[in-house]
């Protein structure tokens, strides 16, 4: 009895122990039982979505683990959701280090049996709004403890999912459908729910492409998400999108252009993976479509940088978008509905698994051989990068040094001078190489080669002109910077040259001087400005103590600074230091040639009040750059101006306004236009940006003319035609090649400066502009030509041969007085996607110098 009595206590025992994990089984609730709906039947706010994750992982911590790698602009969390067998997922830690190990990048052997590692990441696009609601299904898929097959897949692989990249979007879209959707969706295409007001969607909190953001990492979420993405470099990459609504499914393999840099071994497993998916899509009788529109060769997609940091990298596109809500009727009369856009990204995802998880080996071996050959045999003609180091650039190489760190791409110095032999980008030409000892060297040899060669390489080889994106990005044009490219392999030494001491031994010295070349400069500027000290800018270079200071040079004089008293010269110096701006101390106001500090030439510079027009009609991602430049890049103030009730603004009350590429017909109509142009008779700037100077031009008063119209146009195809009749007989099949000879294609050109005007400041003789358009205008006959377009100023990217003929001897950069104001002409955007750090100098030039 008593044995008896012990069994049973003991049996009992054994049922308490089991039975939370047990009523963990039971208790797993699906995204329809958790949510209080079936997915598809409505969108899912963000705050649901992490709520779900955060949940699966409380019920299966044995199967998943979450973490909150950041939070968004508007204070949004960003999660990863990391997956794995119960036996890899206590090791992570281990698993992560052995990858990195895999690549060179950490020391160490391998320590156990290395699982694939894959990477999925949903609605980095907000309006691309089917991916999250399908990521919850996959999840629950991964953890449930009742599937076998992915339990099968999950012994492999360890899955790392980033369930929403772009939180702010998201939830813009989601918010705004919600409120305007009819009860349970309305198909008609014509519906309002089927319409987004400005700006859309897509873009995050400051309207930037996060998709066009991977390399460059200007947002907070892609920065947060890469310093995340570094620690893993995962060998597979799924990126989920939607399209058009009247598309079906398009998944890999890709379109050409292939960059040439992407091995064989990742253009063959685009088939594999390709071939994994289509067999699910064949037995469900799904449409889709590849090897069409998505190539891989611009390197800021979520495709291409990973697969360039070794991954296989991969688009998948579901018809849909922002366009499709809860559902749509197409042209072909059936309706797409969210349900099915959700089941075709769920079996993607899970297709894309399995061909990770069966070709694990491959992968893992694969991954190790890219980086053995990054560190032993890169691939390229050239091995050695150098930048060159002087006074004039220390603020954009501090810039690029910031920004390889953020890529985790080595570098060092020269150590000692030496002569070589290399392309020079400035010239475009091989020529010999003087490298100085405290030059920026970036070998080639090392584990990111391959991305410091797409990065860097002075012409990208283009195997197709019909590309998806810009063509051209070559980093030393997009900071600034005097750079080579070597044949020969130099390396570089790691010992950072000795900083310079700031010269200031006066304590309380007549003058602070501080030279104007980058950004860094525009910040320091802006900082004090704040702080109430005022600044003066000398407009003609001089000469003091046997140092030369160019044109733009700022000057700090205690003269006009009494109010600060003694926090002056703390005030300065610390400002400087923050910013990393060298300060030269003057104990006079008298130089040895050029203008004395109390001569007209040099100008008091005034805090700007600065307004932007944004709302309908305006490019959002153009504005967006703008937003972001004065909020987070310099820290300024400025006033966002809705186009809606501009109107009613009164302008007096603002010294800049900034008009960014859009459509400005119904907002800046005759009247508005003439309260404008009143404003800046009066002494307001106005600058406009692209489309909006096109749309200036040729309007009374403006004098920018567009170069030529397309009445031009239409007699020189006229023209062609007499002279050759069969010019007419074309091929439709060819009507896209046929068109891209009149296209830009994103591509760099050397734009000619007049050093002595203030909208030049800073930069010499050249600008290097990343140009996108051969919409172009004359030299203006009155005013300021600042910029232009010289023949044979082309440095590198596609550019169709007619478009090439129209951007010769073109205005770029211009100003022009209107009474006591100034008007502003930039035809090329220098803040383009706030990657192109050479410009931002220009642009704080416009704003800050011009006029004052």
């Amino acid at each position: 009895m008593q044995n008896t009595l012990k069994r049973l206590l003991a049996f009992a025992f054994v049922l308490l122990s089991l039975q939370p994990a047990l009523a963990q089984q039971q208790a797993l609730q699906t995204p329809e039982q958790f949510l209080g709906y079936t997915l598809g039947k409505e969108f899912t706010t963000h705050a649901r979505i992490t709520d779900y994750v955060s949940y699966l992982a409380q019920q299966a911590p044995n199967r998943i683990r979450v973490q909150e790698y950041g939070k968004t602009y508007e204070g949004r969390p960003l999660l990863l959701a990391y997956v794995a067998s119960d036996e890899n997922l206590p090791r992570l830690e281990q698993i992560r280090e052995n990858n990195l190990r895999q690549a060179g990048i950490a020391n160490g052997q391998v320590q156990g049996k290395q699982p694939a590692i894959l990477w999925m990441s949903y609605n980095i696009h907000g309006n691309e709004s089917v991916s999250s609601e399908a990521v919850l299904q996959v999840l629950y898929d991964l953890v449930d403890p009742n599937n076998q097959q992915t339990k099968k897949w999950l012994e492999n692989t360890v899955v790392i999912l980033d369930p929403c990249v772009n939180p702010d979007g998201r939830e813009r879209y989601v918010q705004w459908y919600k409120q305007t959707q009819n009860r349970g969706g309305n198909a008609s295409p014509y519906a309002w729910e089927h319409y987004e007001p400005w700006p859309g969607g897509r873009p995050n909190h400051y309207y930037f492409d996060l998709n066009r953001d991977w390399a460059w990492q200007t947002q907070i979420e892609s920065k947060q998400r890469m310093a995340q993405y570094n620690q893993w470099l995962p060998q597979v990459h799924a990126d989920f999108h939607e399209m058009g609504p009247e598309s079906p499914y398009y998944f890999s393999p890709a379109a050409k252009p292939l960059h040439e840099s992407i091995t064989p071994w990742q253009r063959d497993f685009q088939y594999t993976i390709g071939d994994y998916n289509r067999k699910y899509f064949d037995q469900n009788n799904w449409l889709y479509f590849t090897r069409e529109n998505f190539d891989l060769f611009y390197p800021s997609y979520g495709d291409t940088w990973p697969t360039f940091n070794g991954a296989i990298g991969m688009t998948y596109e579901q018809g849909g978008s922002g366009r499709a809500g809860l559902a749509y009727k197409k042209q072909d009369g059936d309706t797409l509905t969210l349900t099915d856009r959700i089941a075709h990204h769920h079996i993607a995802s899970l297709a894309t698994l399995q061909a990770t998880a069966e070709k694990a080996d491959q992968l893992t071996q694969e991954f190790r051989k890219y980086y053995d050959n990054n560190l032993k045999k890169p691939a390229g003609d050239y091995k050695t990068f150098v930048f060159r180091a002087d006074d004039r650039s220390a603020g954009n190489l501090k810039a690029l040094t910031d920004y390889l760190d953020q890529q985790q791409i080595q570098y060092g110095y020269a150590g000692k001078s030496s002569s070589s032999k290399g392309f020079n980008y400035a010239t475009g030409k091989e020529e010999s190489v003087r490298v100085n000892q405290n030059d920026l060297v970036v070998s080639m040899y090392q584990p990111k080669s391959t991305l410091v060669k797409v990065l860097f390489e002075p012409n990208s080889n283009l195997e197709d002109s019909l590309t998806y994106d810009i063509t051209s990005w070559a980093m030393p044009y997009a900071f600034g910077l005097q750079a080579y490219a070597l044949k020969n392999h130099l390396e570089p030494g790691s010992q950072k040259p000795a900083k310079t001491a700031t010269a200031i031994k006066v304590e309380r010295p007549f003058a602070y001087l501080a030279r104007w070349n980058s950004l860094q400069d525009v910040k320091f500027l802006t900082e004090l400005m704040a702080q109430k000290v005022k600044v003066r800018m000398s407009e003609k270079p001089f000469e003091m103590e046997n140092r030369q200071y160019e044109a733009g040079t700022l000057i700090i004089t205690r003269t006009g600074n009494e109010g600060m008293g003694d926090k002056l010269d703390a005030v300065v110096r610390t400002t400087a230091e923050k910013h990393g701006v060298p300060l030269q101390a003057s104990t006079t106001g008298f130089v040895s040639s050029g203008a004395d500090f109390g001569s007209g030439s040099v100008r008091f510079l005034k805090m700007p009040k600065v307004a932007v027009m944004s709302g309908e009609g305006v490019s959002p991602y153009a504005f967006g750059e703008i937003w972001h430049y004065f909020e987070q890049q310099i820290g300024y103030p400025v006033t966002v101006l809705g186009t809606g009730y501009f109107g009613n603004v009164p302008l007096h009350e603002f010294d800049v306004l900034i008009l960014p590429a859009g459509s400005y017909g119904r907002v800046l109509n005759e009247q508005a236009l003439e309260q404008v142009k009143n404003w800046v008779r009066g002494g307001g700037k106005l600058i406009a940006m692209e489309s909006a100077a096109g749309f200036l031009a040729g309007k009374k008063d403006f004098n920018l003319q567009k170069k030529a119209g397309d009445e031009t146009v239409e007699k020189e195809k006229a023209k062609e035609t007499k002279e050759d009749p069969y010019k007419l007989l074309r091929a439709y099949g060819d009507r896209e090649r046929d068109a891209i000879s009149d296209d830009v294609q994103g591509s760099v050109f050397r734009v000619n400066l007049d050093k002595t005007h203030p909208l030049a400041f800073g930069y010499g003789d050249t600008y290097y502009a990343l140009v996108r358009t051969s919409d172009t205008f004359s030299f203006m006959k009155e005013g300021w030509n600042v910029g232009v377009l010289k023949k044979d100023n082309y440095a590198t990217g596609f550019v169709g041969a007619k478009a090439k003929e129209r951007l010769k001897d073109a205005l770029i950069l211009g100003t022009q007085p209107m009474g006591r104001g100034q008007v502003v002409y930039l035809a090329d955007n220098p803040l383009f996607r706030g990657f192109w750090h050479n410009g931002k100098l220009l642009f704080g030039n416009a704003v800050f110098l011009v006029g004052q």
